[in-house]
């Protein structure tokens, strides 16, 4: 990728999405960075200024508000900024059983996990397509390809839209020059089990299962463009074993295998 190319990176203050600002300027990207927490933003866009030298612009923002995507396309418009390579990576989980939870809650969550992501998609694939460069790289899950778990009951629905979403978006643009990823890492550590409160059981997952945030974006990016590469990507060998026995696996099996383990890894009340 060139070195102008412009990197949009949602959820970009912490985690994955740190990640991927991290290591997309350090391999010459300039980036546009949104995410709700403006303070954070701002201290690790300075913090690659310094290091990069790259530019780095913070666009703060809830992608709960069904305003929000509109309003980012405009802010990048009114600043002449036009995305090369879009990162749908904001997210997170609503905890507990579904009807259980409060229906406000779910809702922010399907604008924030589905809605956002295919309105900022569709608002910015036109530049893309006419720059014939970059693409789209959609931070999905392995929980979108095993069977759906109890406890955050549309946390693997919404990953499983968003692989099939990539998948189509990329027959769509085979031949434009853009390139679609939809990234499907396992455990991974980060602040997400902290934050939708579930630190206490999955810290007693065993080692082998989690990645580090860096090794995760690293094969992103390596894979992201490349010849051949698969649209679904799933990083690290556990994660594809997973994958692999799921899709091997009689349906029945693999529902009855999800259903004995929710407990390990997903709030049941």
């Amino acid at each position: 990728m060139a070195a102008s190319s412009l990197a949009l990176i949602t959820g970009a203050s912490a985690g994955i999405g740190a990640e991927y600002a991290r290591q997309m300027a350090a391999a010459g990207y300039d980036l546009v960075l949104t995410a709700r927490r403006s303070d954070r933003l701002e201290a690790l866009a300075e913090s690659l200024r310094q290091a990069h030298d790259c530019r780095c612009t913070c666009l703060a923002a809830d992608l709960a508000e069904p305003g929000a995507p509109a309003a980012l396309h405009q802010a990048l418009d009114d600043q002449g900024l036009a995305v090369d390579v879009l990162v749908n990576n904001a997210g997170y989980a609503v905890a507990g059983v579904y009807h259980q939870t409060d229906w406000e809650d779910q809702a922010r969550f399907l604008q924030v996990m589905v809605v956002a992501v295919a309105e900022l998609t569709h608002r910015l694939l036109p530049q893309m397509r006419a720059g014939g460069r970059g693409g789209v790289i959609n931070v999905a899950s392995l929980a979108g390809i095993v069977p759906g778990s109890s406890g955050h009951t549309l946390y693997a629905a919404v990953k499983a839209f968003m692989i099939s979403f990539s998948e189509s978006l990329a027959m769509e643009n085979a031949g434009s020059g853009l390139s679609v990823q939809a990234l499907c890492p396992g455990f991974t550590y980060s602040e997400f089990h902290d934050v939708v409160g579930t630190r206490d059981i999955v810290s007693k997952m065993p080692d082998y299962m989690w990645m580090n945030a860096d090794e995760v974006v690293s094969y992103s990016l390596e894979q992201f463009g490349k010849p051949g590469a698969p649209v679904m990507l799933v990083p690290g060998r556990f994660n594809r074993f997973i994958s692999m026995l799921s899709r091997k696996l009689p349906y029945r099996a693999a529902f009855a295998l999800v259903r004995r383990r929710s407990g390990d890894f997903r709030r049941q009340d």
